[in-house]
């Protein structure tokens, strides 16, 4: 178990990461300038569907296949019939949800556009459910293995790819090319990953008949449509939300909730994307080891608080004038809604690994408990908050959640997997919270005073978080060994901790 790998893992996901939003974002400026805000609009709308029903067609089957994928790597044969359930699995429940898309596209098509010349076009993007669902099965295939290198270059490549061939089929066909560029995403996807999972050992042994694929395909299914579900979770609570804000408060508070909505998910979600490639697998490996799996836990923790925590606080303070570059001046009146679900994303991250340990050790009931609990809880404090404090209840609600969960998912933790934090876990996960709550309180006064604050604690805390990581992962490589000096340039020098 060692706090270079998770560091490393977490390095490359992380500028995959960054690289694909890079790409995301040129792609979303060109499709806007070659077909207006029309063409965005139908994009989405596309994109959205096919989402929506690839995840209900796939059972959750992409996450829970990492899961057995990691548990078998010292099973050759084991492993070699999750693989091939998995394939076999994704392909034909692709297969099923293209057909139902395509049985009703006169309908979806109804119903999404109000205009039945769009039929053929709902009917053609439903091809795109099942190459989504084969996608997933490689890309879980990387993850479940460990190979975080070659799931990163999957990552840009297939985006860089399905970017360059999507545009050149708007660019020749205009808007008729939407269909082609929504196909080409998760084709390209399958195209470059094959070219990774191909260079792996082939599976052993004759193909599993069918008890042996029902048995196979039974607990992934099981843990599987737990993923779903609690996804389809946060995507009703939003929805309702926006729905809510929108009749109470008029369009622009849906919007402005929509906006901080979408700053708060997008890092953490990086964060949270880049900590769990090698994590989650890992974990996996170690969950029965009850002392192996609380040093894990502690440790994504610390690296998850010491990394990520520094910027929360400096987008406490500074939630205005990032609301104001990102969008506009006029979003600026949000910005107390921001910094509280902020505040939350501290309380997120300290959670984010313990919840890990049901997903890891298969125990699907307790998190789909508390992903539906968290989402209760959400919605209660939201409306219960709504009428004296307006939009800003549900900035409110999101920390308030985070905070019992956290407690919920702790005691949980405690009982079945004996975990406890350790001394240094408790001083980051106290220090970052205080701190965030003293710039919040401070911004609501005086911003200006409340950004200053800020930016000087995450210098402080980023400046600790930065030491704390290179004492785990210890001397070696070139950019480590320039950071140790620095720090013992200054009177501060390391001491190594790396397992």
């Amino acid at each position: 178990m060692s706090s270079r790998g998770l560091m490393k893992s977490m390095l490359i996901i992380g500028s995959a990461n960054v690289v694909t939003i890079g790409i995301a974002i040129l792609r979303q400026k060109a499709v806007a300038v070659l077909l207006g805000p029309a063409g965005i609009g139908l994009l989405g709308i596309y994109a959205n569907l096919v989402g929506s029903a690839a995840t209900v067609a796939g059972l959750g089957l992409g996450s829970s296949g990492v899961r057995q994928i990691a548990a078998a790597r010292e099973d050759a044969a084991v492993l070699a019939r999750v693989r091939r359930v998995l394939f076999c699995a994704l392909a034909v429940q692709g297969v099923f949800g293209s057909a139902l898309v395509w049985a009703f596209r006169t309908e979806l098509a109804g119903l999404f556009f109000d205009d039945p010349a769009r039929t053929r076009d709902v009917g053609l993007v439903a091809l795109a459910v099942a190459l989504t669902l084969v996608a997933s099965s490689q890309t879980a295939l990387l993850q479940g293995l460990r190979r975080v290198a070659d799931l990163g270059r999957v990552t840009v490549l297939s985006a860089l790819a399905g970017t360059i061939a999507g545009l050149a089929a708007i660019w020749a066909y205009g808007g008729d090319g939407l269909v082609a560029f929504i196909i080409a995403q998760p084709l390209t996807s399958i195209a470059v990953a094959l070219i990774y999972t191909h260079r792996l050992p082939r599976p052993e042994g004759a193909a599993p008949d069918l008890a042996a694929i029902w048995a196979a395909w039974r607990p992934m299914v099981a843990l599987g449509a737990v993923f779903m579900l609690g996804g389809l979770a946060g995507s009703v609570t939003v929805l309702a939300m926006r729905a809510v804000l929108a009749n109470d408060l008029g369009l622009a508070a849906a919007g402005l909730f929509a906006a901080c909505w979408g700053i708060t998910m997008r890092y953490v979600g990086f964060l949270l994307n880049a900590m769990s490639a090698d994590y989650y697998p890992r974990l996996t490996e170690v969950i029965a080891n009850k002392p192996a799996a609380n040093r894990l836990m502690n440790d994504q923790s610390q690296i998850g608080l010491a990394l990520g925590a520094p910027v929360l606080l400096a987008l406490i303070g500074l939630a205005p004038w990032a609301l104001t570059l990102l969008y506009s001046a006029e979003f600026a009146e949000a910005a107390a809604v921001l910094q509280w679900q902020t505040l939350g994303n501290i309380i997120k991250i300290a959670t984010w690994p313990m919840g890990f340990a049901f997903v890891a050790g298969a125990q699907s009931r307790i998190y789909l408990c508390t992903q539906l609990g968290w989402n209760a809880m959400f919605l209660a404090f939201f409306f219960l908050a709504l009428p004296s404090l307006g939009l800003l209840a549900a900035g409110v609600a999101f920390f308030a959640s985070f905070a019992i969960q956290h407690m919920v998912v702790r005691s949980l933790a405690r009982h079945y997997h004996g975990f406890a934090w350790d001394r240094l876990t408790m001083r980051l996960m106290i220090l970052h919270t205080l701190l965030g709550a003293v710039i919040l309180a401070t911004a609501i006064v005086q911003p200006l005073a409340g950004a200053g604050i800020a930016v000087c604690a995450a210098a402080a805390t980023g400046l600790w978080g930065a030491r704390l990581v290179l004492e785990k992962i210890g001397p070696g490589g070139r950019a480590v060994t320039l950071a140790r000096r620095g720090y013992a340039r200054i009177g501060w020098p390391l001491e190594d901790r790396h397992a």
